[in-house]
C-alpha cells in the first residue's frame, strides 16, 4: 500500500523445500528468477536503486505465491463501505424532555428535572499515554497494514506489536484478500476489519466520508465512544495511520459540528524517510491541521476505481466500546 522509496533492500528469501505444491513454487520461481536476473543485469541496475532486486524478487515471489493459492473463494465477502453523506447528526447537548399525554381523569405526570446542560469548550483527547509500547515499524515498505493492525491490537490488548506478529499477519492476507477492496489482491481497509475481528477486536467498519472534516469529526467522535482507535487511509488510500486522539473546540460525540484540529498519530513508516511525502513523525506526534491536509487525502487508487470510496476519505472506525 506504499509508493516505493530508496532504500537498501533485505537478502534474498529462502525458497522453502516442504511438500509438494511448494517444491512445485520453488521450480517455478526458479525458473522465471532467471529472466528476472537476466533482466536486472540488463538494465544495470543496482541494489539501492528505488525498489532494489531483493524488493523486486520479494514482489515475485509474492506473486508466485497468489498464483499458486488461486483466486479467493467465491463466497468470500468485502466488508461493505459505509458512505457517510450528509454528515450524521449528534445527540443534542441539550435535549428538550418530552412527556407523554394526560390521562382522562388523572393528574398530568411530573416533568423530568432539564438536565445540566454539557458545555461546549476545546478538548484534547489521547486514549494512549505511552505511544512507544504500542508502536510498530512495517518491516518492508509495504507492509503498512499489517504493522497498523498489529498497533491496533496492542492498543486493545490483544497482543504485543512483535515482529513475530506483523509477519503472521502479512502472512494470512490470502484469507481476507477480495478484488473489490484491493485491484492488487492485497490489504486494503475491508482487509483490516476481518484481521482485526480474527484476532478479538470485534466491531470495526469501513467508513467514507465526503469531506476531511467529517472523516476527522466521524473518527474522532468513534474513538470517545468506544475509547478504541480509528484507521485513516492516508496518501490517497496508500498507507495506513493509526488515530489515537484529537484536538477539537468542542467535543464531536456531542457537538456535530465540532471543528477538529488535529490528530495524534500512529505512523508505521517512522523513520523511514519517503521521497514524495517526506520525513514520517515519531509516535504519537500531534499532526495539525496542515498535517492533516497534506497528508490525508480522498481515495484514489492508480489499479482501478473503487466504487464508494473514490474520491472519499475512508476511516476505518471502530463502533464497540473497549471492555
Amino acid at each position: 500500500m506504499h509508493f516505493p522509496r530508496a532504500r537498501v533492500p533485505a537478502a534474498f528469501p529462502r525458497l522453502r523445500t516442504d511438500g509438494r505444491r511448494t517444491r512445485r513454487r520453488n521450480a517455478l520461481i526458479a525458473v522465471l528468477l532467471v529472466g528476472l536476473v537476466g533482466g536486472v543485469i540488463g538494465l544495470g541496475a543496482i541494489a539501492t536503486n528505488t525498489m532494489g532486486a531483493g524488493r523486486l524478487f520479494e514482489r515475485f515471489v509474492a506473486k508466485v505465491d497468489g498464483f499458486l493459492a488461486g483466486p479467493p473463494p467465491p463466497d468470500r465477502v468485502t466488508e461493505p463501505t459505509l458512505v457517510v453523506t450528509p454528515r450524521p447528526a449528534s445527540p443534542s447537548a441539550n435535549p428538550t424532555p418530552t412527556l407523554p399525554p394526560a390521562e382522562s381523569g388523572k393528574p398530568p405526570p411530573t416533568p423530568a428535572p432539564t438536565p445540566t446542560p454539557i458545555p461546549r469548550v476545546a478538548v484534547d483527547v489521547d486514549i494512549l499515554k505511552d505511544h512507544e509500547a504500542v508502536f510498530a515499524h512495517e518491516l518492508h515498505e509495504d507492509w503498512c497494514s499489517p504493522a497498523g493492525v498489529s498497533m491496533v491490537l496492542a492498543i486493545l490488548d490483544k497482543g504485543a506489536p512483535t515482529e513475530a506478529r506483523q509477519r503472521e499477519l502479512a502472512s494470512r492476507i490470502h484469507e481476507w484478500e477480495t478484488y473489490s477492496d484491493s485491484h492488487n489482491l492485497q490489504w486494503g481497509p475491508s482487509a483490516m476489519v476481518k484481521a482485526l475481528s480474527a484476532y478479538g477486536a470485534v466491531g470495526y467498519r469501513v467508513v467514507a466520508y465526503e469531506t476531511r472534516a467529517d472523516a476527522l469529526r466521524g473518527a474522532a467522535s468513534a474513538i470517545s465512544t468506544t475509547n478504541s482507535p480509528a484507521i485513516l487511509l492516508a496518501w490517497r488510500g496508500a498507507h495506513t495511520w493509526i488515530m489515537t486522539g484529537y484536538r477539537a473546540n468542542a467535543d464531536p460525540s456531542v457537538f456535530d459540528d465540532a471543528k477538529v484540529s488535529g490528530t495524534y498519530i500512529l505512523d508505521p513508516w517512522f523513520p523511514w524517510n519517503s521521497s514524495i511525502w517526506g520525513q514520517s513523525d515519531p509516535p504519537g506526534t500531534f499532526q495539525d491541521a496542515s498535517e492533516m491536509v497534506r497528508n490525508f487525502l480522498a481515495w484514489k487508487r492508480p489499479e482501478g476505481l473503487y466504487p464508494g470510496r473514490d474520491g472519499n476519505f475512508i476511516v476505518v472506525q471502530p463502533t464497540v466500546p473497549r471492555t
